[in-house]
């Protein structure tokens, strides 16, 4: 338990910090929108493509595992997309929905916490959970978000334009130029390694900075209201909390035992990952493109 709590307690000191430092004034109304963009166009690209470049094929080749993970985690993240725009959600805003219900933070939590409790064995399946959720589950929410963002027109125009934004988006080019590098097996140079390494260090903390700066923020009651206000943003809030930490996990466990069943350890290693907390990466997305960001801000603090 005290291992545990060693590593989850920072996680709320550094959000603190964030929050302490808006509210005393040490940082402006543009600071959180600025430190975001920070996150979202240097630290996290640098973070996916070291973790995809340096990844081994070979080591990765757990097919029942990436089965177990991939479909649990696409189909939740599906079904909660499904489900917001029933309620009349834009594209975007349920897309990131979806993310509040099905990213685990298998980075800053998943190791760490996986080592406690599994051994040293569970690090490759963090690994894939890692790249599994950082990567293919959040390229899949960008173009949810990139489509939101096109309205009229011809659906050929709207694909191409979709195509160019994702193009130029650093968090879907970072894990794509990784996955080359890894194919290529030419590996990392020392200077790089050590640029990536500092650089993609800054990504979690800042994000948790980042994410107590925009909890301080002096806003009205009524604000939000695409997410609603009162007791229905709290209801939303309680729900996605319980469909991220119970139900997303008791699906997995379902194809582990009953769909593809997998042996004890990776069965563990996959309900603990998908059990893990919502990460900073959908309220990175949610800020950046304004959609959904007081929710995913309380989603992320109370899970």
């Amino acid at each position: 338990m005290l291992s545990i709590l060693s590593i989850v307690l920072p996680i709320f000191a550094l959000t603190l910090v964030g929050w302490l430092a808006r509210r005393v004034g040490i940082f402006s109304p543009h600071s959180t929108t600025e430190l975001n963009r920070f996150v979202v166009y240097l630290a996290l690209p640098a973070l996916l493509f070291d973790i995809v470049a340096k990844a081994n094929f070979a080591q990765l080749w757990q097919p029942g595992f990436v089965a177990v993970f991939a479909v649990s985690t696409f189909l939740f993240f599906v079904l909660t997309v499904a489900v917001s725009r029933i309620m009349g959600r834009p594209i975007g805003n349920a897309a990131i929905l979806g993310l509040n219900a099905s990213y685990s933070n298998t980075a800053f939590l998943g190791f760490p916490l996986l080592l406690a409790t599994l051994g040293p064995a569970s690090q490759t399946l963090t690994l894939i959970a890692t790249i599994n959720t950082v990567c293919v589950l959040f390229a899949l929410a960008i173009v949810l978000i990139e489509f939101g963002n096109q309205k009229g027109g011809n659906p050929a125009v709207i694909a191409l334009r979709v195509g160019q934004a994702l193009f130029r988006n650093p968090l879907v080019l970072a894990p794509l130029a990784g996955a080359a590098v890894m194919a290529s097996g030419i590996g990392v140079a020392a200077p790089l390694d050590a640029f990536l390494k500092l650089l993609g260090s800054a990504a979690s903390p800042c994000a948790l900075v980042c994410l107590g700066m925009f909890l301080a923020e002096p806003r009205d009651k009524g604000e939000g209201a695409g997410a609603g206000a009162g007791a229905g943003a709290a209801g939303e809030t309680v729900a996605l909390v319980a469909l991220k930490l119970f139900v997303y996990p008791a699906l997995t466990l379902a194809l582990a035992l009953w769909v593809i069943p997998l042996p004890a350890a990776l069965r563990h290693a996959a309900v603990l990952l998908a059990a893990l907390p919502t990460g900073t990466g959908p309220f990175m997305l949610a800020e950046f493109h304004r959609r959904e960001g007081a929710l995913t801000a309380k989603v992320i603090l109370v899970d």
